[in-house]
């Protein structure tokens, strides 16, 4: 029989596991304390700030968009306080749509929410994947505010938000120019990812679109600021830790006055057209008129369905489309007519071509490779030297002089004054216009036969038709550097920027040319241009004015007649109308450029805007009445005989 003290095999194993288990829990202990030295030591600062990140939320504060005014500080674009009912991305993305239109109805109980808020709601979810929440009611009243806030323990996800809003006040009036700003997509958040300013943006759903407000973005949004708050458990914030405050954007004063930019508005009433008007001496852009316009309010919140369908005509006939939303006076380009000839006028001096004095015969017409090219005028206007054929505006004395000057020297001397090629204003869109030559066409046609260029297509140039095509703001711009004595301005809109300290900065114009052309030239032709205004084509408009100007009537065809007579009911078919100027004429203040499309003879349409424009410029009259009604050039004793305007050889004028 063992005893308890007896060895044996099992007492051993019994030793052998129970310093297993102690060297293991020494073993356990020793990892334990070490991971606490690593935890608590070593990495104490690194899960500090996690612990920290969790309680301590931080939140992007918005900065306020800063204003839009005019020269005289009259508010174009502002901003002010309203409350939005904002669902979170993390209820967006997670709820299917059963369930967050449930929410919405529930919500819609509460606060009046309407298929257009839901529609609005639906595109901005599609098209915004990358922000913090999605507005599904913006402009609360008072009311909707505390009516949710006594619901709110129903909603414990849905926040309400004082956001500030961009507000036009003028409406229409400018749009174009000041544009408008819209909430952000995905594209343009990637945009801003690649160039390193997202994180600016945090917090902030809209951006500059069009015009000044896309333009100057930057300075007009300010710097994001930082607010950190403390949450509890549920992510609410319980307390304000402190803060990081936003920088405010800057203020944007414009060149552009808006009395000015209203008496020219006014002046196209319902028509369609564009005008630009421009300090000679230094580019800036006193008013820029694009018709018709369009209310850039309607952008803010996200452009409705029945909105941008009004906005792109939807349903409405291809050629009765108006394009409220086409920025004709930077964007679009038209064939200049006669407004071309003070500028032919200049080439055939500075190339020898002519001499102011000499004079050419004009039966009516000019003969060239077997094709008549018809002047405005039957019968002719006899013997024409410069000085008359710039106040008749003779189109057979320009089919002469292009003939002789053709058209590699047209294409070379015509840049200078900024045709064919963007100015550089301070707007987005611009186009560049078309100026004819040989290479121009071998580039923009793909046949052989295409790209040939036509004797004939010369002739047509000469008097602004063919393949010349030019904006408004070319031509503004063109017509600034005669009046200042052949030195081409930038144009330009901003005139300074005004930091939150009440800081002013201002930019110096840019002379962007000194054209080489003899100053008794240029002389010579101002000369001519104001006589224009006395006893030429553009005397009935300025008849009576207190002041002397310079200016130029132009006439575009649009459609080709084939010599016969224009079918009065379908007014698309009508000529463009043109008017350029330049005002008063011993001093020029301010130069424009107004296109009236299809008004017909520029007399008739665009040179009394124009009148109407500079009389409140330099005079502060306004006009009792709207511009007179469209005429065509056969109700103002002219005609228009020319055989079309893109073949070979065809072409009208006044």
């Amino acid at each position: 029989m063992k005893t308890f003290t007896d060895s044996d095999e099992s007492t051993g194993r019994f030793f052998l596991r129970l310093v297993a288990s102690v060297a293991f829990l020494l073993a356990g202990c020793v990892l334990l304390v070490l991971r606490l030295y690593v935890l608590q030591v070593k990495y104490h600062e690194h899960y500090h700030t996690l612990a920290e990140d969790n309680r301590i939320s931080p939140l992007p504060i918005v900065p306020q968009r800063g204003n839009i005014v005019d020269r005289n500080g009259a508010v174009l674009a502002r901003n002010f306080a309203a409350y939005t009912l904002e669902i979170p991305s993390n209820i967006v993305d997670t709820k299917e749509d059963k369930a967050l239109s449930r929410i919405i109805d529930e919500l819609s109980r509460i606060i009046a929410i309407d298929e257009r808020d839901k529609k609005r709601f639906e595109k901005f979810r599609s098209e915004n994947r990358r922000l913090d929440s999605a507005p599904i009611r913006t402009h609360l009243s008072d009311e909707e505010v505390a009516r949710f806030i006594g619901q709110r323990y129903r909603f414990p996800d849905i926040e309400v938000q004082a956001r500030l809003f961009r507000n036009y006040p003028n409406g229409t009036l400018a749009s174009h120019l000041v544009g408008y700003i819209s909430r952000i997509n995905d594209e343009e958040m990637e945009r801003l990812d690649e160039s390193g300013d997202a994180a600016n943006y945090r917090g902030t759903e809209h951006i500059g679109k069009s015009g000044v407000e896309a333009t100057y973005e930057v300075d007009l949004h300010g710097a994001t600021g930082v607010e950190h708050v403390e949450v509890n458990a549920g992510g609410r914030a319980v307390r304000r830790l402190k803060s990081d405050p936003a920088t405010a954007g800057n203020d944007i004063e414009l060149s552009v006055d808006l009395e000015l930019q209203k008496v020219a508005e006014a002046a196209f009433g319902n028509r369609r057209g564009a005008l630009v008007a421009l300090d000679p001496t230094n580019g800036e852009v006193l008013a820029l008129v694009s018709m018709p316009t369009f209310d850039p309010n309607l952008f803010v919140d996200g452009i409705s369905g029945a909105d941008w369908r009004m906005l792109n005509e939807v349903g409405v006939p291809k050629n009765e489309l108006n394009k409220p939303l086409l920025n004709r006076a930077v964007y679009s380009a038209y064939p200049p007519g006669s407004t071309f000839k003070p500028f032919m006028a200049l080439a055939g001096l500075t190339h020898g071509k002519r001499k102011w004095e000499q004079k050419v015969s004009d039966p009516g017409f000019f003969w060239f490779g077997g094709h008549q090219f018809m002047d405005d005028k039957k019968g002719g206007h006899g013997a024409v030297d410069m000085y008359k054929s710039l106040v008749v505006s003779c189109n057979t004395y320009y089919y002469m002089l292009a003939s002789d000057l053709q058209i590699e020297r047209i294409a070379s001397f015509m840049p200078q004054f900024g045709f064919g090629a963007r100015s550089g204003i301070d707007l987005p869109g611009e186009g560049k216009g078309v100026l004819p030559s040989p290479d121009w066409k071998r580039k923009r046609f793909k046949t052989r036969e295409q790209q040939k260029w036509y004797a004939g297509e010369t002739i047509s140039v000469g008097i602004g038709q063919g393949y010349n095509a030019y904006t408004p703001l070319q031509m503004a711009q063109a017509m600034a550097t005669i009046a200042n004595d052949g030195k081409r301005m930038r144009p330009h809109v901003l005139r300074a920027v005004i930091d939150n300290q009440g800081q002013r900065q201002e930019f110096p114009p840019e002379l962007v040319a000194e054209v080489d052309v003899k100053p008794e030239y240029i002389a010579k032709v101002r000369q001519a241009l104001e006589d224009v205004t006395r006893f030429g084509t553009g005397a009935r408009a300025f008849a009576g004015a207190p002041y002397r100007s310079g200016g130029k009537t132009g006439t575009a065809q649009v459609y080709s007649l084939k010599g016969g007579k224009y079918d009065k009911s379908n007014e698309r078919m009508r000529d463009h109308s043109w008017f350029i100027a330049y005002a008063p004429a011993e001093a020029p203040k301010i130069a424009l450029a107004v296109l009236v499309e299809n008004g017909g003879f520029g007399a008739a349409s665009a040179a009394p805007i124009a009148r109407q424009v500079i009389d409140f410029y330099l005079l502060e009259k306004r006009a009792g009445e709207p511009a007179p009604e469209d005429v065509d050039a056969e109700d103002e004793g002219q005609e228009n005989t020319g055989n079309g305007a893109h073949s070979r050889g065809e072409e009208v004028s006044e």
